[in-house]
Parts: structure tokens; sequence; C-alpha cells
């Protein structure tokens, strides 16, 4: 089954492409690696969703936006390779997630991220990982990911 079919299969649609929040482009490929920008929850409408985890926004809220997340870059992907079955595997990601001090859940929160790209892409979305905390990050956001993509 084709990657696009395969994310309607689970239900799931591709929102339109984010914009750039500043002087930035979202994707740049060199070889065969495709290096993305970091990206944060966006909704079809432009709207970040916003608030610190976990006083602010829950842990499941906060591993929603970070699978928010991945459908925001599986966007940006397919406008810089074309076509999703391209993609041989996905190599690192880094997840931020905008944290209380106190907060130690970050693997859960980027785990909505990790486990969209399982279910789509199988064993080639599981990948080396960094999950960390920021005292704050852009817009308020929850959670921001970027990613490093292997092509065929």
């Amino acid at each position: 089954m084709k990657i696009e079919e395969k994310i309607k299969s689970f239900g799931l649609i591709l929102p339109p492409p984010p914009s750039p929040a500043g002087n930035y482009i979202g994707a740049v490929t060199y070889g065969k690696l495709v290096y993305l920008s970091g990206h944060g929850p966006v909704d079809g409408e432009g709207r970040y969703r916003k608030g610190k985890v976990p006083s602010e926004v829950s842990l499941d809220q906060a591993y929603e936006a970070a699978q928010m997340v991945g459908l925001n870059m599986l966007t940006t992907l397919k406008n810089e390779i074309g076509d999703l079955d391209k993609v041989h595997r996905f190599v690192k990601v880094l997840g931020m997630v905008n944290a209380e001090p106190d907060f130690q859940q970050q693997p859960h929160v980027i785990n909505g991220f990790s486990d969209l790209m399982v279910k789509i892409f199988g064993d080639a979305g599981c990948c080396a990982r960094s999950a960390v905390g920021m005292g704050s990050l852009p817009f308020q956001m929850p959670v921001e990911i970027e990613a490093i993509v292997e092509l065929k």
C-alpha cells in the first residue's frame, strides 16, 4: 500500500503546508538526506496549539500535539520530495517540549510523533531520537520537532 493511502486508511489527513515563521525553509535535501526544520502543532487554519506541559497542556494533549507535528512534517516532506514513497527511513529526530522545570516525561510526549511514524512507515519510522525539555518554544507551542530523513 502506498504511504499516502496508508495515511488515509488510518483516517488521517495531511494538512496544508505550514508557512515558515521566519527566514528559513521547511526542508533542505542534501544528497539522499532531507533535513526538516523544526515544526510545531499547527492546525489546518494556521493556528498553533499553545501551552506549557503539564500545567497548561496535559500529557495526553501534548502527545496529540506531537502527532499533529508529524502530519505537518509529512506535508513539508511531501512538498520537498514529491512522493512519500521515496522515504527509505527516518534517521534522527529531535523533539523539544515546552515544559515546566520539574517535568520528566518528554520521551512520552515525543512518542506521539514517533508512534505515528512507525504506524505509517513501519520499522523505517523508528530512528535515533532525543527528547528534551525547554523553558519556552516559539509562539508558546507545547512541542517542536525536527528530523532527518533518508531517501531511497
